[in-house]
């Protein structure tokens, strides 16, 4: 997700039993060469950041901290102010469960189906959810565009 603008350029879908982290590879690319990486620190650890190295991007990934190694103060003081720009995207997925029902509804049919089917349902549905999101983000940036002139 760009967070200038916040509208969804990519995504990736996978079966619950996948970490999030795992997806990586599918999100990141070339393009993305010179652009921040805001993430939580479910996405730390050499197989992220190496797939981060190699799209030449920015890492801007939360540090985690590990059973008897807590984060200093200035890595708490880094976190805090990442946070505060993957706030921006999580917003967005609040939006999409809250006002548009569509994440509850993709659960559900890929419940149903067996794995293969479920998961090409779900990869269509997200899809169309994302891509109504980016219309309705869309028209929001026309109308404050208007009315600020």
């Amino acid at each position: 997700m760009d967070t200038k603008s916040k509208s969804i350029n990519t995504y990736a879908v996978t079966s619950a039993v996948v970490h999030d982290s795992q997806a990586t590879d599918d999100l990141l690319n070339e393009n993305d060469e010179g652009q921040e990486l805001y993430a939580d620190s479910a996405y730390t650890g050499e197989t992220q950041e190496e797939t981060i190295a190699l799209c030449k991007m920015i890492n801007k990934v939360c540090e985690k901290r590990y059973r008897n190694n807590p984060l200093t103060e200035e890595q708490k003081n880094k976190n805090t102010e990442k946070s505060r720009t993957r706030a921006r995207v999580e917003l967005v997925f609040g939006f999409m469960e809250q006002s548009m029902n569509g994440l509850k509804l993709t659960r559900a049919i890929a419940n149903r189906q067996s794995k293969s089917i479920g998961i090409v349902r779900a990869t269509g549905i997200i899809g169309l959810i994302n891509l109504t999101y980016n219309l309705f983000r869309y028209e929001q940036v026309i109308r404050l565009n208007i009315s600020h002139k």
